[in-house]
């Protein structure tokens, strides 16, 4: 244990004797041992101290060791108790351990049996720490704080998941390319009591249409040429969990029949076999075009759209959202430059400006390559125009038709008005009409805007923003 801080280990026993062979043989292993003669010592010296873990006596005067274990599991939960007897019986190593307690021992304590004790249950609280990371990174990348939004159309986004995380209805996700649909099927899930089962994506539309049936409910031997081995299929993989689909517009038309009945019945049969499996999944599906005038244009079935449209989240595009741009960036940022070990404190001001001016066709996953892009090739400490894509730093401030074709005597003040207005309507829009926030953005005073906005015939807000 040479070269690290000795891991602090708490000692409580009311025989002095037992406290100093202990300690001392802990000292010897490397430990640092804390000791204390009853309960309440010991409660002081865990705040002092936070030892990692404790050797409890059961048997002391006044309040005893079953106190302290019941104190400990309920105030310091990281903490592993080994309890020690003289009087050792099967009932009381059963409570013990039905209370919390990782070991129990009995006296006289032998040296390799508590060496052993130690170990393990430092080894235990390893794991347990290093399962709390992963899931931390799993949840930072997948759960619903991966999510990053402030507009009030992401607010809503973020209500209904967390609204109907827990439930089993299926969920639809409707918006773009890009938008984000498949971290909000994660985050679904993650949110879910299902959050220990598997998540399973298929993306629909990437599986061509003669193996997309083969691949969700699967295939006996012999179901089709090239069947050489039994497949489960993606529903019996997700048993217990979540099955995300995506782009279930390409799904044929008889294949929308078998979905319609295993969203119904969770039953179907796998291909070239008679025998009915039942599954236990929750459905979580995906289109990027208006699935309500697919089934008015009779190409997809009116019941499975009226069977999984229980509840819609409609993912707004990057260009309606231009606040969240800058929110979007520093996440990507800060997660890019911890990837690649680079020491990069943010975008410049004209940057930023340059981000929020591009249309964003490719949505969010356009933004995340892109800042992923600036990240390998910046060269300083803050990320520049000149490190984005061309076709980003190409895009007009206005377009074409907006200026004249041929020059007309017109003050500056006039000439520039239009182009004045136009950002902030923009900006009003992208905040909501939030005058504090389109200020702030726009590096101006609200009274400012307020005089801006009434010249331009800005200062009455939209029904439909009222309305929300």
């Amino acid at each position: 244990m040479s070269g690290t801080t000795p891991t602090p280990i708490l000692v409580v026993d009311d025989d002095s004797i037992i406290l100093d062979s202990l300690t001392e043989f802990l000292r010897l292993e490397g430990y640092a041992p804390y000791r204390a003669s009853n309960v309440r010592e010991a409660l002081k010296c865990m705040s002092e101290t936070k030892p990692a873990v404790v050797l409890c006596d059961v048997n002391m005067p006044g309040t005893n060791g079953f106190e302290l274990l019941h104190a400990v599991r309920k105030s310091w939960t990281d903490v592993t108790v080994i309890m020690l007897t003289g009087y050792g019986t099967i009932e009381s190593a059963v409570e013990a351990i039905r209370m919390g307690a990782y070991d129990y021992l009995t006296k006289p304590v032998v040296d390799d049996e508590l060496k052993l004790a130690v170990q393990r249950a430092l080894a235990q609280q390893a794991i347990i720490r290093e399962n709390q990371e992963l899931k931390a990174q799993l949840s930072a990348r997948f759960g619903l704080g991966s999510i990053v939004g402030q507009d009030y159309r992401m607010q809503r986004v973020f209500d209904l998941v967390e609204s109907v995380a827990d439930s089993k209805v299926t969920v639809l996700v409707q918006g773009a390319s890009g938008t984000g649909k498949s971290m909000v099927a994660r985050a679904i899930h993650g949110l879910s009591n299902r959050s220990g089962g598997p998540f399973v994506e298929v993306s629909c539309g990437a599986i061509p249409e003669s193996l997309l049936e083969s691949e969700l409910f699967g295939h006996v031997r012999g179901a089709f040429t090239g069947a050489v081995g039994r497949n489960q299929g993606k529903f019996k993989a997700a048993h217990g969990g979540t099955i995300f689909l995506d782009e279930i517009d390409t799904a044929s038309p008889a294949l929308q029949v078998k979905l319609l009945r295993v969203l119904q019945s969770q039953q179907f049969e796998p291909l070239g076999s008679q025998k009915t499996e039942t599954v236990d999944v929750r459905v979580v599906l995906a289109a990027n075009i208006d699935l309500e005038r697919e089934v008015r244009d009779g190409r997809f079935r009116e019941d499975l759209f009226y069977r999984i449209n229980v509840v819609t989240i409609h993912m707004p595009q990057l260009r309606d959202r231009v606040g969240d741009i800058p929110l979007l960036a520093e996440s990507f940022l800060t997660r890019f430059s911890k990837e690649s070990g680079r020491n990069i404190r943010g975008f410049t001001d004209e940057c930023v400006h340059v981000l929020q001016r591009y249309d964003w066709p490719g949505n969010v996953r356009e933004l995340e390559n892109s800042v992923e892009r600036a990240v390998v090739l910046c060269k300083g400490q803050y990320i520049t125009p000149e490190d984005l894509p061309s076709r980003i730093i190409a895009e007009p401030s206005l377009e074409a038709e907006e200026l004249p074709e041929h020059y007309l005597p017109v003050s500056l003040k006039e000439a520039l008005a239009l182009p004045e207005k136009k950002i902030i309507e923009r900006a009003l829009r992208a905040n909501n009409w939030n005058r504090q926030q389109t200020a702030s953005q726009l590096c101006i005073n609200r009274t400012t805007l307020y005089k801006k906005m009434k010249r331009y015939g800005l200062d009455r807000i939209p029904e439909a923003v009222i309305s929300h």
